[in-house]
């Protein structure tokens, strides 16, 4: 655990219910720097794509994490990810990364090794928010702020659907609820790190909710308890 972290705020939630989008936001008004953990699978994930690796062998995959150096950095607009020196933030987006981090999120070592390199995240910045599926049961457990979105499953279709289209992606709607359902019961299921609220955690329904009403909600929260 960080011990000696004085300010961290954990947002966990399933697939597409906009924990990065609104830990951004969340970290811009508390002044905080913002850990994009799902970047961190992302960019292993491009990796072992762009190598043609085999995404089951987690031995392929935790050599990939050896070889390349990943570069995670605080951004204006979030955070930035280089593989060896070039920015892959964008390219870490594309469909068949988002359609392949399960095979990496689902390696036990691999996300023991991510989750080190969350935590020394967390040590070089005095107040952090991060969000992923197991930041304040796993990474972070000892935070000081906790929280678990959620919505339901054909609200988070439609806002995955409009950010692809934002981004001059076509999407289906129904082929995006079934995929968020897959991803679901993965990440409920998986061996470690399961998605799961952490029993101490702020539980938000975003459902019919503003993307600012979200955000005011979680900062009115923090600044309550702190």
């Amino acid at each position: 655990m960080i011990e000696d972290q004085r300010f961290v705020v954990t947002i966990d939630g399933p697939a597409g219910v906009g924990k990065s989008s609104v830990a951004n936001a969340v970290a811009k008004q508390l002044g905080a720097a913002f850990l994009d953990t799902g970047a961190m699978y992302r960019a292993v994930t491009l990796a072992a794509i762009g190598d043609g690796a085999d995404l089951n062998d987690e031995s392929v995959l935790l050599e990939i994490l050896d070889s390349k150096n990943f570069s995670f950095d605080v951004a204006d607009d979030g955070m930035t990810v280089a593989i060896d020196g070039v920015d892959v933030t964008e390219a870490i987006r594309d469909p068949n990364v988002t359609s392949n981090v399960r095979f990496i999120a689902s390696a036990v070592k691999v996300r023991e090794r991510l989750v080190d390199l969350q935590r020394a995240f967390a040590c070089e910045h005095e107040r952090i928010v991060t969000e992923g599926r197991d930041q304040g049961t796993v990474a972070f457990a000892d935070a000081g702020f906790k929280f678990f979105l959620t919505a339901d499953v054909e609200e988070r279709a439609k806002r995955r659907k409009l950010q692809l289209e934002a981004a001059g992606k076509k999407a289906d709607i129904n082929e995006l609820i079934e995929n968020i359902k897959k991803r679901d019961a993965g990440d409920e299921q998986r061996e470690a790190g399961a998605l799961a609220a952490a029993g101490d955690a702020v539980i938000v329904d975003t459902t019919g909710l503003s993307f600012e009403q979200v955000v005011e909600k979680l900062v009115e929260e923090i600044k309550n308890k702190n």
